[in-house]
């Protein structure tokens, strides 16, 4: 079954809410994360995922910090605020109740 571009496109932001309610991440290892839940399903990219995690952020959904990693190099973490675990929330009770 193909899926449905505008279902997806609808429920972006829950889906990277839920990743980030399980642990914090930077922004590639969100992509790889939400692409292998997904299955095959579909395929997110960059310039799909960055934009609306800037978006959650100035919403204050989530945070952003920078850290360093292992190999030295500094990565921009992102963390789910508890307005983003509310939106969570809410945006999950809606989708139930809609389904």
């Amino acid at each position: 079954m193909a899926p449905n571009k505008e279902l997806i496109g609808a429920s972006t932001r829950l889906l990277i809410l839920s990743v980030l309610a399980r642990e914090a991440n930077y922004g590639y290892a969100l992509i790889r994360a939400i692409n292998k839940e997904g299955e095959g399903l579909f395929v997110w990219q960059e310039g799909t995922v960055y934009p609306i995690l800037h978006k959650l952020e100035k919403e204050k959904l989530v945070r952003a910090q920078w850290q360093e990693a292992d190999t030295g190099r500094k990565r921009k973490y992102y963390y789910i605020t508890a307005g983003g675990r509310a939106a969570l929330t809410t945006g999950t009770e809606d989708w139930v109740g809609f389904l």
